[in-house]
């Protein structure tokens, strides 16, 4: 069974929104200030290790749009994976490898879990991750914190009564201070 792995960059306020210069949000790229090689290098791996990327509507247009013209190893890999797509938007998917998660949602990613070879990496896709960690669906979070504050903007954890634990498995400080975080669920 594959494991699903939430990715995803935030910043010290906890945005997640807008990291790489999509439009309206008015510090859109706030990741860039301190994505340095050290940074791509570990993205990169990240993206080496898993078996499929698993996004939703906003984050595959964004990451169409992002990759599928760029050149060099990282984006060769992001073209290449097998990529998972919820939505409900009845468009042919443009990239190559994208496939449609068809039918309602928890069942679906249950049955692609069991399903799927190789980890399935959730990047980004804020509606989607909340929705898979409130169904438990979530099997690690690994959290890019940026040292820059945004004021205002999406976060990763909706505001609900949900309790669920964790357990730090791996920690990374980057020369830029910016932090790498993996978490484990706890059973």
């Amino acid at each position: 069974m594959a494991e699903i792995i939430l990715t995803t960059l935030l910043t010290l306020d906890g945005v997640m929104e807008a990291p790489g210069g999509e439009p309206g949000h008015p510090h859109t790229g706030w990741a860039g200030r301190c994505m340095g090689p050290e940074e791509i290098a570990f993205k990169q791996a990240e993206a080496e290790a898993a078996g499929a990327l698993l996004l939703g509507r906003v984050t595959y247009a964004s990451f169409l749009e992002g990759w599928r013209q760029a050149e060099g190893a990282f984006a060769a890999r992001m073209n290449a994976m097998p990529k998972y797509v919820v939505t409900r938007d009845a468009a042919p998917l443009q990239w190559q490898g994208a496939r449609r998660v068809e039918g309602p949602l928890l069942p679906a990613i249950a049955a692609l879990k069991e399903a799927a070879e190789g980890p399935l990496l959730l990047s980004g896709s804020r509606r989607l991750a909340q929705a898979l960690l409130a169904g438990g669906l979530v099997d690690e979070l690994r959290l890019m914190i940026f040292p820059v504050t945004v004021g205002g903007g999406r976060r990763l954890f909706a505001t609900d009564d949900r309790l669920d634990d964790w357990k730090l498995e791996e920690n990374r400080a980057f020369e830029t201070g910016t932090l790498a975080l993996r978490y484990r669920r706890k059973a």
